[in-house]
């Protein structure tokens, strides 16, 4: 869109997508930009150019100042922002600066890690801080559904701890990568198949690698559509994530970050063990995250 002159660009680079949207200083989206160049298929000095291409409309009145969240920041991306350690608010003080152009200050907000038991995150930090700037005081459990889903605990405003599970990676590279690809091969979505599949996961998570190969013999033996394949083998995934993840749910207030099926999914998931949690959207979180992360960047410079 030409003519939009932004206060400032956020940004969220994902490992295959990347968004930016031309904001206000008081946080109001003026326009939206979309590629499909995300960290995964760039090179270090690919980043400025990737980022320029759908921004360069936006462009032209001096300095701009561009906030990114995500995995810009990863080893392998953009310039390497660290990891702030939990317990301690999701944001962490100070961003990393990524080299550019004049025309451009970029700064990438950092990670989180946990020691104990290890794990990180990087872009859910933002989401998480969105969370909380549009629901002040919350403290509960969040979920964040993705190729790696986050389970978070928070309180007093502050991450107290997480675990990530690499449930959507799993079903992936399951779907491409193994003999089940033969019967996943199709279009469609079986949900009786996926709801039974969900409780026989959380039932019994120890079966689960025998449970797969099965969905391979039902297509030979019992003419399984593809539809109830994918549905079985996504519903087997969640539930098993959803029995291991327990002890962050059980007797616990849930939300949820997402508002597509991925989410929904996990919302009937939770549903089935009296667990009702409330949808966030995604986007929403995303652009409250960097509105915090601007705020503090202007107020660490007295503008």
């Amino acid at each position: 869109m030409t003519g939009v002159r932004p206060d400032w660009i956020a940004v969220d680079w994902g490992t295959s997508n990347l968004r930016a949207w031309a904001m206000t200083e008081a946080g109001e989206p003026l326009a939206e930009a979309r590629s499909d160049r995300g960290m995964g298929r760039l090179r270090r000095e690919d980043f400025e150019g990737a980022l320029r291409d759908i921004i360069g409309d936006w462009l032209g009145g001096g300095r701009m100042p561009v906030l990114i969240c995500g995995m810009a920041g990863a080893r392998q991306g953009w310039a390497e922002a660290g990891y702030a350690r939990v317990p301690g608010p999701p944001l962490a003080k100070g961003l990393t600066p990524a080299p550019s152009g004049p025309d451009l200050d970029v700064r990438i907000v950092p990670g989180l890690a946990q020691d104990d038991p290890p794990d990180v995150m990087r872009g859910e930090e933002t989401q998480v801080a969105g969370f909380l700037a549009l629901n002040p005081g919350w403290d509960g459990v969040l979920c964040l559904p993705g190729t790696h889903s986050k389970w978070v605990r928070l309180s007093a405003g502050e991450v107290v701890g997480f675990r990530s599970f690499m449930t959507g990676e799993l079903y992936a590279a399951i779907a491409a990568h193994t003999v089940l690809r033969h019967s996943l091969a199709g279009e469609g979505w079986d949900e009786g198949a996926f709801a039974a599949a969900l409780t026989e996961g959380m039932a019994r998570p120890e079966a689960l690698a025998s449970r797969l190969f099965a969905i391979r013999a039902e297509s030979l033996l019992t003419a399984l559509s593809p539809a109830a394949a994918r549905a079985r083998l996504s519903g087997l995934l969640i539930g098993a994530e959803i029995q291991a993840a327990r002890g962050w749910w059980l007797g616990e207030r849930v939300a949820l970050i997402g508002t597509g099926r991925l989410a929904g999914h996990y919302r009937a998931a939770l549903a089935m063990q009296g667990v009702d949690a409330a949808l966030t959207d995604d986007t929403a979180v995303t652009l409250a995250g960097l509105q915090a992360a601007r705020r503090e960047q202007t107020g660490e410079r007295g503008t």
